[in-house]
């Protein structure tokens, strides 16, 4: 086995992995890494029609007859959240965030292109360049690129057992294990294993830079996190049951390491083509989670919260009509949700056409009619102050990305 893969194939096993890239900044410490920014994908495609249901659409009960949400005040009933839109049941630990303005959603957004495919749908989204497959990098790590102040390991992090896409690029990012494994010492930590690795890389600059990384990498996350409680979570790319967890020990990092400006997190298990269900089932099971670990996660940021901007995202929507078996298939417009201290919450935005089918998308999906670059646009324009000129390398291919309204 040839040496650097050995040194990649011991890195992994132990959770630790190496950066993108040993890319270095010019410049400053905590200020320029003040303002943070988590994305959360749901990977699967979570049905938007039934997390922010349009309950005053009276298509919607009708072309969903056994998990359609009731009104409000009726069994199965949502939360209320305009007099049209309810938010689903399962996301009760929302309803502060809600009422206090510092959540919003954005229904109908999604990608322009039409795929189908999880996987290519999930890629577009990632890259930011939908329809273009030979992208080489993923949008946060051109906005990593962007950003002011000295590049350490951590500045951006995914929790995951993989590098995801959305991060790969030149920029220098790291990711951890999703769980308490990704704090705890490993084979690496060991101080004859360690050294014995330093000697291995001593006279190749490059690799040995990789991996000094790395190292300092899981150091950090290390001392983060045993600064605070201890949290346990699954690994990998889980189902939302350890989101809580995995959510907290996230805050705990971010609060005693300021130099982590960047998260992603990634959820599986929205794929609903049968028994998808409606207050309760599948469906809820999964909310329930994500709504608590959402919680969590602006509570224990603290004031933190204030400069951190949290974007959930799935690749695509749900067919409007349920299927046979109780689920819904493939969509096109979806919903993204926005959390923070600084955003223009308690509102539900975007061009909302109905779901007469005339409105839908090849007569069975909702169309999307805001598209995911503009939302992310804006956060990335308003909340980490990227220019013109920034953020067209961020978003290429468009001159000027307007979603027609300001959350942020």
């Amino acid at each position: 086995m040839k040496r650097r893969n050995f040194l990649s194939s011991m890195l992994a096993g132990s959770g630790l992995l190496l950066p993108v890239s040993p890319h270095i900044w010019a410049a400053t410490a905590e200020q320029a890494t003040q303002k943070k920014l988590i994305v959360i994908m749901l990977r699967g495609a979570v049905d938007g029609l039934n997390v922010v249901a349009p309950y005053g659409d009276s298509e919607y009960a009708h072309l969903r007859p056994t998990i359609a949400l009731g009104k409000p005040g009726q069994e199965n009933g949502v939360i209320d959240l305009d007099g049209y839109f309810g938010l689903h049941p399962a996301l009760a630990d929302l309803q502060t965030l809600w009422n206090e303005k510092k959540i919003a959603f954005i229904h109908s957004s999604g990608s322009p292109d039409t795929t189908r495919s999880h996987f290519d749908a999930q890629d577009y989204m990632e890259s930011a360049t939908p329809g273009k497959k030979s992208t080489q990098d993923g949008w946060m790590n051109r906005v990593l690129a962007g950003l002011p102040g000295v590049s350490t390991p951590t500045r951006a992090i995914s929790i995951g057992a993989v590098m995801p896409r959305i991060l790969s690029g030149p920029a220098i990012a790291s990711n951890i294990a999703s769980g308490a494994a990704g704090t705890k010492a490993n084979v690496l930590d060991k101080p004859q294993i360690g050294n014995a690795f330093e000697q291995l890389y001593q006279g190749n600059q490059k690799y040995a830079k990789s991996y000094d990384d790395a190292r300092e990498a899981h150091q950090e996350m290390m001392t983060a996190s045993m600064q605070n409680e201890q949290q346990v979570a699954n690994g990998g790319a889980p189902l939302p049951n350890g989101f809580p967890d995995d959510s907290s020990r996230v805050a705990t990092l971010m609060r005693n390491d300021p130099r982590i400006q960047m998260v992603f997190m990634a959820l599986g298990g929205w794929d609903t083509h049968a028994n998808q269900g409606s207050a309760k089932g599948q469906l809820a099971n999964r909310l329930a989670p994500l709504g608590l670990g959402l919680a969590n996660l602006s509570q224990r940021l603290g004031p933190m919260f204030d400069d951190t901007s949290i974007v959930v995202m799935s690749e695509f929507g749900r067919t409007v009509k349920q299927n046979g078996n109780g689920g819904t298939d493939h969509g096109h417009g979806n919903v993204m949700w926005v959390l923070g201290g600084k955003v223009s919450g308690g509102k539900v935005y975007g061009d909302w056409r109905g779901l007469q089918s005339d409105q839908l998308y090849e007569g069975r999906d909702l169309a999307v009619t805001t598209d995911f670059r503009s939302v992310l646009s804006q956060i990335c324009e308003r909340h980490l102050g990227l220019n013109d000129q920034q953020l067209l390398k961020v978003f290429p291919g468009q001159t000027r990305l307007q979603a027609g309204f300001r959350f942020i």
